[in-house]
C-alpha cells in the first residue's frame, strides 16, 4: 500500500489512537474494558515515567493504524520488546498495513538488539494468528496469561 505512511505517534495522535483502541476492544468483545483515558495515555507515552512508544499508519493524513510496544525484562533472556497491540481499522484490514506496522516493530526489536519480541493473540482470533504464522512466529499454549485488575488488587 503505496499511500499508507508509518510515522511515530505523538500527543495529537491520541484522541484517534484511543478510538483505535476502543474499536478493538468491539471486535475483541469487550466493549466496557477500555479504561485508559487521553490524559493518562499522554502521561504514559510523553510524560517523565514514559512506558510506551508507539506508530501510526496514516493514509491520505488519517489515522488508520497502530503499532503500540514497550521494552520489558526477561530474568532468562535479558531486554525484550513487548507488542501489545496492532490495530488497524476494520475497513482498512487485510490490506497489509497490519504487516508494515509489525515490520516496523521488527526493526525496533532488531535495532534495540532485543532477545525476544512478544506478543499476545487471543486463541479464536484466526485472522491474527495466521497473519503471525506467515512470520514463522512460535505461538505457545504452554503459558498461561495472569492478570489481577486494579479492582482485585484493592481487594488484596
Amino acid at each position: 500500500m503505496s499511500d499508507i505512511k508509518i510515522r511515530v505517534g505523538t500527543k495529537l495522535d491520541l484522541p484517534n489512537i484511543l478510538n483505535l483502541i476502543k474499536e478493538l476492544a468491539e471486535y475483541e468483545k469487550a466493549p466496557t474494558e477500555v479504561e485508559v483515558t487521553i490524559s493518562e495515555m499522554e502521561n504514559w507515552g510523553f510524560g517523565a515515567n514514559k512506558l510506551f512508544d508507539f506508530f501510526v499508519a496514516e493514509q491520505n493524513g488519517i489515522i488508520v493504524g497502530l503499532a503500540l510496544y514497550y521494552y520489558k525484562y526477561s530474568t532468562w533472556k535479558g531486554k525484550c520488546l513487548f507488542l501489545e497491540d496492532i490495530i488497524v481499522t476494520e475497513k482498512l484490514r487485510g490490506k497489509g498495513i497490519g504487516k508494515i506496522l509489525f515490520d516496523k516493530i521488527v526493526e525496533v526489536a532488531k535495532n534495540g538488539k532485543v532477545r525476544r519480541l512478544e506478543w499476545q493473540v487471543l486463541d479464536w482470533n484466526e485472522p491474527a494468528i495466521k497473519f503471525y504464522k506467515k512470520y514463522n512466529a512460535t505461538l505457545d499454549p504452554e503459558w498461561l496469561n495472569g492478570k489481577l485488575t486494579n479492582h482485585q488488587l484493592e481487594k488484596l
